[in-house]
């Protein structure tokens, strides 16, 4: 039996030519990208707009081109903000219009504003804001370590830590890159280079530079942090899954008074020798329950980088054979 076909007729007013335009992209690019995204067919004539396809397909179609419109009249619409856009979509139980319920929490930084988009990103960031410490773990591309780098410039902004440290494990993705040269901050600065890039984007290249020289910001190799105590400060340590369980248990016990810390990783892309736990897969059976200590667990459905990168995760999560957590 084939699927039944639903139309709807929207309306979208005032009709205002730049608007209009902005709202449909050159070429009508934004509904073609709905259409095809979604499954619907999208027909235009002016301001008046006609969605066929499934039921379920038409109603979360006319939600997202509402909530286009509406970002129209601020804003102006990339496609990235329009993939978003739909993206918000599938991650919700039901077609909503996206708004922000007087609990959301929204982050501040002097780029502009920075909230979570679905339900899992928003309960992270709700997780950063009220534990002590955070894990976020899951897929690429599902926004942890950005959303993590935007806490910490806003602690920092705020005052309500003295310095960021990033720390990262030194461990190549199945190369072996030899000897690089330069201080220690240059040698890892390549693992770091997800971190930067969300810091350059909130703060600017200029601030950043002038916060890594006075050490507000610090780059602490996971490698050199045993003995050390973090007071005041906000850490974030990625790609956890190639940290060993005695190197997780010693990050963990470094954090001081006035701290915050964020680990987030993929225990789906652990780069360490196959005889080893990683530390990240073995604290996720320590420490849930602990006081203080939340987890957000992300999925394919949270993947907000391009379409294609969700379809691939799934991909490999259908392949995958079922492993022990």
């Amino acid at each position: 039996m084939s699927a039944s076909i639903a139309t709807r007729d929207l309306a979208f007013e005032p009709v205002d030519n730049a608007r209009l335009a902005n709202f449909v992209g050159p070429m009508d690019e934004n509904l073609r990208q709905v259409e095809q995204r979604l499954g619907v067919q999208v027909r235009r004539r002016g301001g008046w707009v006609e969605v066929s396809g499934t039921p379920e397909a038409t109603v979360a179609a006319e939600h997202v081109l509402r909530h286009l419109f509406e970002l129209s009249g601020s804003e102006s619409l990339t496609p990235d903000r329009v993939h978003l856009a739909v993206q918000e979509a599938y991650m919700e139980p039901a077609p909503v219009v996206v708004t922000r319920a007087a609990d959301e929490v929204t982050i501040h930084t002097q780029r502009g504003g920075v909230r979570g988009r679905g339900p899992n990103q928003r309960q992270y960031l709700a997780n950063i804001h009220t534990s002590d410490l955070t894990f976020g773990i899951g897929p690429a591309g599902t926004g942890k370590t950005y959303l993590a780098v935007a806490c910490a410039v806003e602690a920092l902004q705020t005052d309500r830590v003295r310095r960021i440290v990033l720390v990262r494990p030194a461990v190549e993705a199945g190369e072996r890159l030899g000897f690089l040269p330069g201080d220690i901050g240059q040698k890892v600065d390549p693992y770091l280079r997800p971190m930067y890039d969300a810091l350059y984007d909130m703060m600017g290249f200029d601030r950043v530079a002038r916060a890594i020289e006075r050490q507000v910001i610090e780059i602490a190799p996971l490698a050199f942090m045993r003995g050390r105590s973090l007071n005041d400060s906000f850490i974030i340590l990625d790609e956890a899954q190639n940290t060993s369980v005695e190197q997780m248990k010693m990050f963990l016990t470094r954090m001081g008074f006035g701290s915050k810390a964020v680990v987030t990783g993929d225990i789906t892309q652990t780069d360490l020798p196959k005889q080893q736990l990683s530390g990240l897969r073995h604290v996720m059976n320590v420490l849930p329950g602990v006081e203080g200590v939340a987890f957000t667990q992300f999925t394919s459905k949270d993947v907000v980088r391009h379409p294609l990168v969700q379809r691939i995760v799934q991909a490999y999560e259908r392949s995958a054979p079922d492993k022990p957590a």
